[in-house]
């Protein structure tokens, strides 16, 4: 097992998100006494912590060491307060403490109900895609082929969105200047499955295999950054009908663990709209009815989104 991976599957990650979240605490806002004493980190200091969850600092010292693992509810609440969590933080929080046992480990399926492929190939208009809790890519549509890439070129071990988000230069050209923002987004995401699936031997691999290879992924896992997947508006700059901005759902499949899809639509009547619709067609039938008018400007796309 690689270092990065043993990084992943830490005994101590309780106390690291700890210590990144006790770090990430603005002060200044908190209008804290002042002791005369110069900070020389960012953050709140133990005893700040301590006192404002109204615990020992012997116990957040012992906490953060990983010398204690067994916290009350009570606790931890106290802890999420003082941090000022917020909701998805907070759950992670839940998940790596051991009040939160026990954790699921079961492996989620990685076969595709045939009525879920059925309804994928029905969604002629909405690219989409199925995914497991790591990303993976199980499943996908024509339409997801012509927005993001050819999944059936790529090989299986490197059908993945995050993967593909860092380590794909095409891919990741197609987030423009947004790159960064979005990227973030991934890896906070994949962390709060990580505390949710602390022993997935694929979820440890995959983050292995991305801190080796990319600087911004090995520094802001280490940030410990947690986000639950959530809808949101994405910009894409195709290089055929140039930037669309789409609002990008993950829906759960009932009964089938730990796999949902996620669809790209563009809001009716926007330019983002008639570039998808035209791209989809192109992608069909190389030979759309009508010529394009020119593709969305920056200035267009930022309309889709107000």
């Amino acid at each position: 097992m690689t270092s990065a991976a043993r990084q992943h599957r830490n005994d101590n990650a309780l106390g690291d998100f700890l210590r990144a979240q006790r770090g990430a605490v603005d002060v200044g806002r908190l209008a804290l006494p002042d002791d005369g004493r110069h900070r020389r980190v960012p953050g709140l200091r133990r005893e700040e912590l301590a006192e404002r969850a109204h615990v020992s600092v012997d116990y957040v010292v012992r906490l953060e060491q990983g010398r204690t693992r067994r916290v009350s509810r009570a606790v931890l609440e106290s802890l999420a307060d003082a941090l000022e969590l917020a909701p998805d933080e907070r759950a992670y929080l839940f998940s790596i403490a051991d009040v939160a046992q026990p954790k699921a480990s079961r492996a989620a399926s990685a076969r595709v109900l045939p009525q879920v492929q059925q309804l994928l190939d029905s969604m002629h208009d909405v690219p989409a895609l199925v995914v497991d809790r790591r990303q993976d890519i199980l499943a996908w549509n024509a339409p997801a082929t012509a927005l993001l890439t050819d999944f059936d070129a790529l090989p299986p071990e490197r059908r993945n969105l995050i993967r593909l988000t860092f380590l794909d230069p095409a891919y990741r050209a197609l987030y423009g200047r947004e790159w960064a923002g979005i990227a973030r987004e991934c890896v906070a995401v994949l962390r709060m499955e990580a505390g949710h699936y602390p022993e997935d031997p694929a979820l440890a691999a995959l983050v292995g295999e991305l801190s080796v290879k990319d600087d911004d992924f090995r520094a802001w896992w280490g940030s410990h950054r947690v986000r639950g997947a959530k809808p949101r508006s994405k910009t894409y700059q195709h290089p055929v009908v140039g930037p669309m901005t789409l609002d990008v759902q993950q829906l759960a499949i009932e009964g089938q663990r730990g796999q949902s899809v996620i669809t790209y639509t563009a809001r009716p009547g926007t330019p983002s709209a008639e570039a998808l619709r035209f791209l989809l067609q192109w992608s069909a039938d190389g030979s759309p009815k009508s010529s394009p008018e020119p593709g969305p400007s920056r200035d267009m796309a930022s309309r889709d989104r107000s």
